[in-house]
């Protein structure tokens, strides 16, 4: 049975911040570390950073806040899907909630949010929308 870790990663991070924890720790990979560094460039999250050694390095997400227990993320929506691969063209990548959110793709020069897709003229798989 094969798990979606980027559900995972985006899920946990919600969840966490509405908990009112600090950080929340997740199995390492480089692609959960390339979307962690996207979403604290964007300043979703406050912290990202790799712990332990090889076979037990985890990845550590720092959440990030706006007031005292107002967590930056209010809600997550995995687009691509294990079952359903959705794939956009940089004339067909549209702006989430006008603006206020953001797509983050994988595109062939990385991961990287809607913006930069649409800037640099490439496509890719849609992992996700957050705001």
């Amino acid at each position: 049975m094969s798990r979606d870790s980027i559900s995972e990663l985006i899920i946990g991070i919600k969840n966490a911040g509405k908990a009112g924890k600090d950080s929340v720790k997740f199995p390492y990979s480089n692609f959960k570390m390339a979307v962690a560094e996207v979403l604290k460039k964007e300043g979703y999250v406050k912290s990202v950073s790799k712990v332990g050694k090889i076979p037990k390095r985890v990845l550590e997400v720092g959440i990030a806040y706006k007031e005292r227990d107002v967590p930056k993320i209010k809600d997550v929506v995995r687009v691509s899907k294990l079952s359903k691969r959705i794939y956009r063209g940089t004339k067909d990548i549209k702006q989430v909630k006008n603006g206020y959110g953001l797509s983050v793709i994988s595109t062939s020069n990385g991961i990287m949010t809607d913006k930069e897709a649409n800037k640099a003229k490439v496509g890719g798989e849609v992992l996700f929308k957050i705001w």
